[in-house]
């Protein structure tokens, strides 16, 4: 059985961070969102994955390499244009052949591990398996409508929606799914939808099997996204801190700080990770943050946050939280007079100023 992942998104509910940089790569508690989804498959027994790529192919392939870190074989595929999920398969047919396989959205998130299902999958004899999650905004996503253990219809975004079973980003098809995708026409959005496609499996007698998630699943899409899914990782730690901790310092619960970093008049309090590099001076690390490699925070608080590599906050009156903060920037306090708040902002991005 072979993996595909879609890594092909431009993702423009993270923008500007996804200006820069793929969306699947953000790190949620200092690891790629990308590399949950290669680990969630190699662990389900799946070491030959696809990787459907776009604009962003160079710094995914950069980051994810022949896949030889997980013991796994990666393949990339290029998609020239975003025309939509069942696109992707489409075009990745002759990597996947008339084998099974997991398709997995690289951006999505989940709880539970997939290895009981994709061993049912295998073993059974339907030709489709869709995972499902109650949520309270259905209207976001596609849907699906059962009979019992049946699916009936599946519909995309509906304005009124007959029920609320979202679609999550893990599918199983076998090689039927090609004649779907090759049946089915652009929708409205000049995309070829999945949904259409599985539709289509389901109106002409395929086997296809819902099976709804008890735990959580998180689409990484946007900011308040990325928090929720950075708490619920950030939950899961072991502490272990191995770097220098001054004697004026608290490191406090479940924290991972790595080698080289520098805790020095602090508090650190967990669940929190800390990248290597990093110094935190006369600063307050609150729950539920992740600061990537080689980070500098002095004389600020900062709770509930993301902060990536190479950034710096110095000298914050104010405690940040609820944020998710890019690459090499600089957040201080300007001695400059008159006081004054100076900006320099990319486009899309969003400022909360007590």
């Amino acid at each position: 059985m072979k993996g595909l992942i879609l890594s092909g998104g431009k993702g423009t509910r993270l923008r500007p961070l996804t200006y820069t940089s793929a969306k699947q790569l953000v790190p949620v508690a200092n690891k790629p969102v990308l590399f949950y989804t290669i680990e969630n498959l190699v662990e389900a027994g799946i070491s030959e994955i696809g990787i459907v790529v776009g604009d962003t192919a160079a710094e995914v392939k950069t980051a994810v390499g022949s896949g030889e870190k997980w013991n796994a074989k990666i393949t990339y595929i290029q998609q020239d244009a975003p025309l939509g999920l069942a696109h992707a398969v489409k075009i990745s047919h002759e990597f996947l052949g008339d084998d099974q396989f997991v398709m997995y959205l690289g951006d999505n998130m989940l709880e539970q591990s997939i290895r009981p299902l994709v061993e049912d999958f295998k073993t059974g004899k339907c030709n489709c398996q869709i995972l499902l999650k109650e949520v309270t905004n259905p209207q976001s996503y596609g849907v699906a409508v059962l009979a019992g253990d049946r699916v009936v219809s599946l519909i995309e975004k509906p304005a009124d929606p007959p029920s609320n079973l979202a679609l999550v980003g893990v599918y199983m098809f076998d090689h039927n799914i090609f004649t779907a995708v090759n049946e089915i026409k652009p929708s409205w959005r000049g995309e070829l939808e999945i949904t259409d496609a599985i539709q289509y499996l389901v109106t002409n007698g395929y086997d296809v099997k819902p099976f709804v998630l008890d735990g959580w699943w998180v689409d990484t899409g946007k900011q308040a996204d990325m928090l929720e899914v950075n708490r619920l990782i950030l939950d899961r730690l072991e502490r272990n801190v191995s770097c220098y901790v001054d004697k004026d310092s608290r490191v406090e619960g479940k924290v991972v700080i790595e080698q080289s970093a520098e805790i020095i008049n602090s508090v650190v309090r967990g669940p929190t990770i800390i990248g290597r590099g990093c110094r935190i001076i006369n600063s307050y690390v609150g729950p539920y943050t992740s600061i990537n490699h080689n980070c500098t925070i002095s004389d600020s608080e900062v709770e509930h946050s993301i902060i990536l590599e190479n950034s710096q906050i110095h000298d914050i009156p104010s405690r940040i939280e609820d944020s998710l903060i890019g690459r090499n920037v600089v957040v201080e306090k300007s001695p400059i007079k008159p006081k004054a708040l100076k900006l320099l902002l990319g486009d899309n991005s969003r400022v909360g100023i007590l």
